[in-house]
Parts: structure tokens; sequence; C-alpha cells
């Protein structure tokens, strides 16, 4: 069984605030389908994605505030993920693009970012 990365968030999801340490577990053989899962709450986890690759043109910008805040020298050591909530379907379900999960891959340190972007919903289709 492979490690899980262990993700440190530097501030707690908004409406988490005892939960800083996530797992991050594969859910799918294409590693596309993830869970943020809480080391500190078992039953607390976050449905995720890499939002790339179900929205292309999705290129949030981080402002420097962030960037220093989780030692990102470059935009290559950001991962990206999209909280999603669940619908009866994949046609039913939907992405949070206004507010990313940052993760800087060499530290393993994230947060959760809200973005000032009135384009951006916390409730995207997945798929249309």
């Amino acid at each position: 069984m492979p490690d899980i990365p262990v993700i440190e968030l530097v501030r707690p999801m908004p409406g988490f605030p005892g939960s800083t340490r996530f797992g991050l577990v594969q859910l799918d053989d294409d590693g596309v389908l993830c869970a943020l899962r809480s080391l500190e709450d078992p039953d607390l986890r976050f449905l995720v994605v890499p939002p790339h690759t179900f929205f292309p043109d999705y290129a949030p910008e981080i402002d420097d505030a962030v960037a220093r805040e989780l030692e990102v020298a470059d935009a290559a050591d950001v991962l990206l993920l999209a909280v999603l909530t669940a619908g009866q379907s994949l046609a039913d379900t939907t992405a949070n693009l206004l507010a990313p999960v940052v993760v800087n891959q060499h530290t393993r340190r994230g947060r959760q970012v809200i973005l000032d972007d009135p384009s951006l919903s916390t409730a995207v289709p997945l798929v249309s």
C-alpha cells in the first residue's frame, strides 16, 4: 500500500476549526477522485479533484501573501484541488471553483483560498 500524503493546512477549512491535518487518499485508479480525510476527526472528509481534469481553462490567481504563507516559489509547485459536493450522479455533482485548496507539493502545506473573482462559483456542474 503506497504512503498517503499528509497535508498540513496552515489555516483550517472554514467551519472546521479543529482540523488541520489531512490525508490525501486516492479513490479511483486514475488518481482523479480523492478524499481529504481529517487525521483529527475520522468522520470528516472532503471529496476533491484536480480541477483541470474537468475545467481545463481554470487558472485561478493566488495572491503573493498566500504564496508566501505556503512557501510557494514557482507555480509548478502548486497542487490545486476543487472541493466537490456529491450529487445523486456525476451529472448532479458540483465543484467549488471559488475556493480551491492550494497545496505546496514539496512542503505539503496547504490552505483553502477564497478567490476574489465574481465569474467563479461554489457550485459549478462537474460535467455538462
